[in-house]
């Protein structure tokens, strides 16, 4: 409300002013204004240390909500410290362009200190998401064609495509049991082991089973490690390392035991594909860690950091946004059948070829795309500036539905809590009726 009062004063003073401005342009240009120092940039008030003192007792739950409240108060730039952190936040895409341009082809991150404490003190090589400068460049331009690049997607997609159906699967025979033909449920676990279980095979290689009646000892493991690493890391990545170890033994107890069980688990996986890859040459696509192992461009560490890496970043990352994809369709019918009929009508050919998901089902990804820009994954993109440069003239210094229909009686928006990634505060329930 106050910045809303201020910038009334701002535009009715421009609207007051305008002829003269008028007058003044064809005669001289008007002076530049001068650049406001860093410390003149308005700062989120409260004490830096109570905040961490808070987070620390209640969590952050409320971070997203506490940042657009304050950029309501304060503007569209603002200084916010916690801890031992120091940070500039902007909301303006202006400002966010002027950032982009100036971090170049070498961003620096703000990296996850508790990701980052484990691998020093294990000796672990630095995955792509933990490297800055050219480091992370060098790796990053290796991963890319087996990774990012069109081609690479395109070969990996049917990987995708049968977890994808095995799920589908799984959820019709649950919902036939029932003699409603329906099936109300909590679908977040069973999305969470259908993401991990279609990354480890896109990675790996290998199925972990987690989709079927009873998973292995080592597969359970290792999704529980899973969720008790990132648990942890909320906890522990605002608190400055020096102070939580102190008051968060335990939990950085917890977060280095699973850590350790994903490293052991990945170092088995790569183990596994290189045997199998030194006895000869797949004839056929079998994983992104495949692909580096036989192109050698990476030593056997790196590729071991960075495939942890993705396995971590990118189980929720997806989980969270096809759960409230779900959730948007249950309350939308109508887009709920034209996504139907669309994927009815593209079934043929998809079956066919896999790869034609992404050209034949322009309506799923245009629902993706409004699902991400609802329930944004992360709240935040973290830069450290390198060079000097001007915000808001402030000086800143270096530094596919196919068998299910989908209902829910809950029509009220989801309120969505800060865990280290956007997530729903309650999962709804969703009906999943068989169609005949």
């Amino acid at each position: 409300m106050a910045f809303r009062a201020r910038a009334e004063v701002w535009m009715a003073g421009s609207q007051l002013s305008l002829p003269w401005a008028r007058a003044l342009a064809t005669h001289t240009p008007p002076a530049p204004k001068a650049v406001l120092p860093f410390e003149a940039i308005p700062q989120c008030p409260g004490n830096k240390w109570l905040r961490v003192l808070r987070i620390w007792r209640e969590g952050s739950e409320d971070f997203h909500l506490q940042m657009q409240q304050t950029f309501e108060e304060l503007g569209p730039i603002f200084r916010y410290d916690v801890g031992g952190k120091h940070m500039v936040c902007v909301a303006l895409p202006e400002d966010v362009d002027k950032l982009k341009q100036a971090e170049g082809y070498q961003p620096r991150r703000m990296v996850l200190e508790p990701w980052l404490a484990h691998r020093q003190h294990r000796g672990h090589k630095h995955g792509v998401f933990l490297l800055n400068g050219p480091a992370w460049r060098l790796d990053r331009l290796r991963l890319n064609p087996d990774v990012m690049s069109r081609q690479a997607v395109q070969k990996f997609i049917p990987m995708v495509d049968r977890v994808a159906r095995d799920f589908s699967k799984a959820l019709m025979a649950n919902v036939l049991q029932n003699a409603r033909r329906s099936l109300t449920v909590n679908i977040q676990p069973s999305i969470f082991y259908y993401t991990l279980e279609a990354s480890n095979l896109v990675l790996f290689g290998e199925r972990l089973g987690l989709l079927s009646q009873s998973p292995s000892a080592a597969s359970l493991n290792f999704i529980h490690a899973l969720e008790a690493m990132l648990k942890s890391t909320m906890q522990l990545m605002f608190m400055p390392r020096s102070l939580s170890r102190w008051t968060s033994a335990k939990v950085w107890k917890e977060h280095f035991e699973a850590w350790d069980c994903i490293f052991q688990y990945a170092n088995n996986s790569i183990q596994k594909i290189y045997q199998e890859l030194a006895l000869g040459r797949p004839q056929h696509y079998s994983g992104i860690v495949a692909e580096l192992l036989l192109h050698a461009d990476m030593t056997l560490d790196a590729i071991k950091a960075s495939s942890i890496d993705l396995t971590a970043g990118s189980v929720d990352t997806t989980a969270y946004p096809l759960l409230m994809t779900l959730f948007e369709l249950a309350r939308n019918p109508e887009v709920q059948q034209a996504l139907r009929q669309e994927s009815l009508l593209a079934e043929a050919k998809i079956s066919e070829n896999p790869q034609r998901a992404t050209s034949e089902l322009p309506l799923l990804q245009a629902a993706l795309k409004e699902t991400l820009r609802l329930y944004p994954v992360g709240i935040s993109v973290d830069r450290q500036v390198s060079s000097d440069l001007v915000l808001q003239n402030y000086h800143i210094p270096a530094g596919v539905l196919k068998h299910f229909q989908v209902d829910t009686l809950t029509q009220d928006d989801v309120r969505m809590v800060y865990r280290f990634v956007l997530m729903p505060a309650s999962t709804p329930l969703l009906t999943f009726r068989a169609i005949s």
